[in-house]
């Protein structure tokens, strides 16, 4: 059921719950979760879902599965909690028309806007795994599940790879549509590949894969699309996205969002998912996920470098270490400079060493931002944001573990899941993640640290236990996804430079970013740095365009 179709305030159950007993629908299961169990009742609920339930005195319930694939808004008003799966649409039924500053900086600093912030002030969006419950006038908002790692002390590897791959089977067997037109998106990288293999198995015939290219030097990756469709002789479907096609579609995928919405993978997304619903497919599989709950993403590796610093002995740092680095002498000499980046990087404590090459912290939020802007935010927001969530995740997990928890949230819940299930919304065909399986979840859950992260090498048990499925050179290549050209393009075509100078020059004049930066981005860095500075140039004027078309008339005020 598309819930986005129901009016606000209307009790809705989306997604693919899977209870524990059966009932004659949806709803009716989770009114029975829910007189069993109370608010709590979500952790014995599997698979996507968010739900909304109207109970008795006045009383209402909400939640969203554990990775918040659906989404549910809320406000409380004239003693009722409203609610909605957009924002947007909670919005106009309400008549909220003021945009949140900070959930604009929190924008540029993430790409997204993290829960439980909306970009709309007075709305909230639920985060993953929580549940919100208004009784007697009162809203408590809390998580009904945390991950707690239970690592398995003597693992037998042989068990747990048959084990993992009965999982897999299941997670994409229960995926299927009803009509029988299910297909899948295929990057060429290790999920997908999966997914597209296994959507053979389930289905008996050849899988109907979707791929999407580009006609730029260091960003195609169809080579390995085709070789994962000609190992599972699936039926390949390959569309090159272009600059015209970016200009397109860019005004629309904006504005489709319930708020601004970043990440720049959702255009080339929208290509491939419209081409499968014009090919009459009603369902795709996306391999989101696998990186996250196995250990597949660079910065693991990294962060377990630097994590090396903080096993020194406190006396070895402070008497040896520290005095032949760090300090601004060896900052200067060849052989120690390496030495001393590393340890400066490694003293930064996490969460916030992830955000070291933060793209607004790096260019300067004084030289970016306009001081009106400035002096109506709290620049510390997203860090304590991120602070918070880092101190509530698994206690007494390893470093890896905790970084993955902390993924869960702000890669998946937040960012890519977004991007996949608007762009597919848009396109008009449903989509679900196999690899987010609440069984194959709780299968990572105990699986050794060492599972996943081997020394430096990623993701060790889910390429070793799929090895002899996958073709080799899926397992071994480094991983991309539909990462879009949009830096180099800027530069070269005509209309697409045009579209995002008129959108930048439009932000500056709402008071956001420095009229000068916005030149000095355009004019000389894009030209110099394409792909590097081209994400904020995405950035800006995905903001842009979304402000267009649900708050035209929006400026930054004092």
């Amino acid at each position: 059921m598309q819930a986005q179709a129901l009016p606000p305030d209307t009790p809705f159950a989306c997604g693919a719950p899977r209870f524990a007993a059966p009932a004659t629908d949806a709803l009716a299961a989770w009114r029975q979760a829910h007189a069993a169990r109370g608010p709590a009742c979500a952790a014995d609920v599997g698979g996507e879902f968010a739900v909304a339930l109207d109970l008795p005195g006045n009383a209402t319930y909400l939640a969203v599965d554990r990775f918040a694939v659906h989404s549910v808004c809320y406000a409380v008003r004239d003693g009722r909690l409203h609610y909605a799966t957009r924002a947007d649409v909670l919005a106009r039924r309400l008549g909220i028309t003021e945009i949140d500053p900070q959930a604009v900086f929190d924008y540029l600093f993430h790409h997204c806007i993290p829960s439980p912030r909306t970009i709309y002030t007075g709305i909230l969006r639920l985060p993953p795994a929580h549940y919100a419950l208004f009784e007697n006038g009162r809203l408590s908002v809390a998580p009904y599940w945390t991950p707690r790692f239970d690592e398995q002390p003597r693992p037998d590897f042989d068990a747990l790879r048959d084990e993992f791959r009965s999982i897999l089977r299941s997670a994409v067997r229960d995926r299927l549509s009803a009509d029988g037109r299910t297909a899948c998106f295929l990057s060429g990288g290790t999920d997908s590949s999966t997914v597209c293999g296994l959507l053979g198995e389930a289905t008996g015939k050849a899988p109907a894969g979707y791929s999407i290219g580009f006609e730029a030097e260091g960003y195609d990756e169809m080579a390995y699309a085709r070789i994962a469709a000609k190992a599972y002789g699936a039926e390949h479907h390959e569309y090159y996205v272009t600059p015209a096609d970016l200009v397109a579609a860019i005004p629309d995928v904006a504005a489709h969002y319930d708020q601004p919405f970043g990440n720049s993978s959702a255009v080339p997304a929208f290509y491939c998912a419209r081409k499968a619903h014009d090919d009459g497919y009603t369902r795709l599989l996306a391999g989101d996920g696998g990186d996250e709950l196995f250990g597949g993403n660079v910065r693991y590796a990294k962060e377990r470098v630097f994590h090396v610093y903080s096993q020194i002995p406190s006396p070895l740092r402070a008497g040896v270490v520290d005095p032949l680095f760090a300090n601004p002498v060896a900052g200067n000499i060849p052989l120690l400079k390496k030495g001393t980046s590393y340890i400066r990087q490694a003293r930064v404590p996490m969460p916030d060493r992830m955000q070291s090459y933060n793209l607004l912290d790096r260019l300067g939020l004084a030289d970016v931002l306009t001081p009106r802007f400035l002096a109506v935010v709290d620049t510390g927001a997203p860090r304590e944001h991120q602070r918070a969530t880092w101190t509530a995740g698994p206690q007494g997990a390893s470093l890896v573990n905790q970084m993955l928890a902390f993924d869960w949230r702000y890669t998946l819940a937040e960012n890519d899941l977004p991007k996949v299930v608007g762009t597919t919304g848009l396109a008009g065909i449903d989509v679900s993640f196999p690899l987010l399986d609440t069984r194959l979840l709780d299968f990572s859950l105990k699986l050794p640290t060492s599972y996943k992260l081997r020394g430096l090498k990623l993701r060790w048990f889910f390429k070793e236990a799929l090895r002899g499925l996958l073709p080799d050179e899926i397992l071994t290549k480094k991983k991309h996804g539909f990462g879009l050209p949009f830096g180099p393009w800027a530069v070269k075509d005509a209309a697409l430079n045009a579209l995002a100078t008129e959108s930048l020059r439009s932000v500056a004049a709402r008071g956001i970013v420095r009229a000068e930066f916005v030149d000095s981005l355009l004019n000389h860095r894009l030209k110099e740095h394409a792909g590097y500075y081209g994400e904020m140039v995405w950035i800006l004027m995905m903001l842009e365009q979304w402000l267009r078309r649900h708050a035209p008339d929006w400026a930054v005020r004092t």
